[in-house]
């Protein structure tokens, strides 16, 4: 499995209405650096199925927001699944946040 693939991976992962870092995700993966994760996202925003909507950087902000179709695409689908956003960042973010290792087993991206 690609670093890519792996990063997909997780990203599916992530709960409808919650959200995670792109650091997190790097630290679960113990391969590369949050900023190899948004390179690798910024692959997927033709793949219907990896939600990258989720991932914002590690104070919550929508810092990939310009990697989509449209600036406010992001936030949009993040609010279609409940979550609130002000001035590009998740309101209550450390109450949405979701690291991988809550439920996905690190072997398994081994």
């Amino acid at each position: 499995m690609s670093y890519y693939d792996k990063v997909y991976q997780v990203t599916r992962s992530i709960p409808r209405g919650r959200v995670s870092t792109y650091g997190a995700i790097a630290d679960f993966l113990a391969l590369g650096s949050a900023r190899m994760v948004g390179y690798a996202l910024n692959h997927s925003h033709m793949m219907d199925d990896i939600p990258a909507h989720r991932v914002v950087n590690r104070i919550g902000e929508l810092s990939g927001r310009h990697q989509f179709v449209t600036p406010t695409y992001m936030q949009e689908m993040l609010e279609k699944e409940g979550v609130i956003i002000k001035k590009d960042k998740v309101v209550e973010f450390s109450n949405l946040f979701w690291h991988p290792g809550e439920d996905l087993k690190q072997e398994d991206f081994e």
